[in-house]
């Protein structure tokens, strides 16, 4: 038999991987990544990066496994730092590989696909998802993971899971992660399992706009896509965002928790109560305005939050991450780095803009 040309299989993953991140109720800025495995070889999206620009970019980045799973097993530091186990040879763009590697690497799958699919974590952030889950799923081989911190100790979750070997992995207040044998394949599993997982998203009327900008001040601006007004604009999705964090994007790009507006209070106001200037605030009534300087990453997450927030049943019992939880988060090496990546290339955008 043929051996598969490895050139076309990693071409076939980049053309899903964009596809994927085209799809901003699937995958939003550099949240989610895409992998292949070629003998002891991983290909795994590199951390920081866009799916969503995985044609036109060099954003796979090739790992060595078997000292990885190694690592994993012994949960030694370094399964944490996945760039020390890069073949720095085939790495031409320097990048680190994803945060998420040990799992992509503890998945039997050839092809995996782990994506932040806002009907899957609008169920994953509920206390009470198992019941919900089980009739959804009923025929697939799946397993649910409580929350655990991206890395190592979500990769031991999963590691328990290993002889069940498990072609679709829900990962409480996180997301989803999907394996098969080929791209194709893959691409039909995640998209089965997104119909399964719908939820209905509660209507919102338009953000104001003009009331908005003259709240703003010269340090607040209104948000890159108008669909992130709709927290705001709807009093069931304004109390769940003001709960707390609900996934770790939200953590890394946003900040922990949602800030909400009072009456009258305008951008700076609401700083000068605070102590500090959110990267959003929710003016309830009105929309959403996002700090002058944040990222496209951070505008991508508001709109996240408004999709999720939207797909949570009013007074569905909730599980918020811990303040233990947030701080494991901001304090994390991993994601400090995926940050920088993430502003430099706000920086370019907004250079050449």
């Amino acid at each position: 038999m043929k051996p598969p040309d490895l050139h076309a299989e990693l071409q076939a993953l980049r053309d899903f991987s964009a596809r994927i991140g085209a799809d901003l109720l699937l995958t939003q800025a550099a949240g989610g990544n895409t992998s292949l495995k070629e003998g002891d070889t991983l290909w795994i999206k590199a951390s920081g990066t866009w799916l969503a620009h995985a044609r036109e970019r060099d954003i796979m980045v090739p790992v060595r496994m078997a000292p990885l799973l190694d690592a994993i097993a012994n949960a030694l530091p370094e399964a944490e730092q996945a760039q020390l186990f890069v073949l720095a040879d085939q790495n031409p763009s320097g990048l680190r590989p994803s945060i998420e590697t040990t799992v992509h690497a503890l998945m039997p799958h050839r092809v995996v696909a782990h994506v932040h699919c806002v009907d899957t974590i609008a169920l994953a952030v509920r206390e009470d998802a198992m019941p919900i889950l089980q009739g959804r799923l009923r025929g697939l081989n799946w397993v649910y993971v409580p929350y655990r911190r991206p890395g190592l100790p979500l990769a031991l979750g999963i590691a328990e899971h290993r002889r069940d070997r498990p072609d679709v992995i829900i990962l409480g207040n996180h997301g989803l992660v999907i394996g098969a044998e080929t791209v194709a394949d893959a691409e039909a599993l995640l998209a089965h399992v997104k119909m399964l997982l719908k939820q209905d998203a509660r209507p919102a009327p338009a953000g104001n706009e003009e009331a908005l900008s003259k709240l703003a001040g010269n340090n607040y601006r209104l948000p890159a896509d108008t669909a992130a007004h709709a927290v705001a604009m709807d009093t069931g999705s304004t109390a769940i965002a003001i709960g707390g964090s609900l996934y770790p994007d939200h953590v890394i790009f946003l900040g922990m928790g949602s800030v909400a507006a009072r009456a009258a209070e305008t951008a700076d106001d609401v700083v000068a109560r605070l102590g500090m200037a959110p990267v959003e605030i929710l003016f309830p009534g009105k929309g959403v305005l996002m700090r002058r300087d944040a990222t496209s990453s951070a505008d991508a997450m508001a709109r996240c939050l408004a999709d999720v927030a939207a797909r949570v049943p009013e007074g569905a019992p909730l599980r918020y991450l811990t303040s233990e939880e947030n701080l494991e988060l901001t304090d994390w090496d991993a994601e400090k780095y995926r940050q920088s990546v993430d502003a430099m290339a706000s920086s370019a955008i907004r250079d050449v803009s």
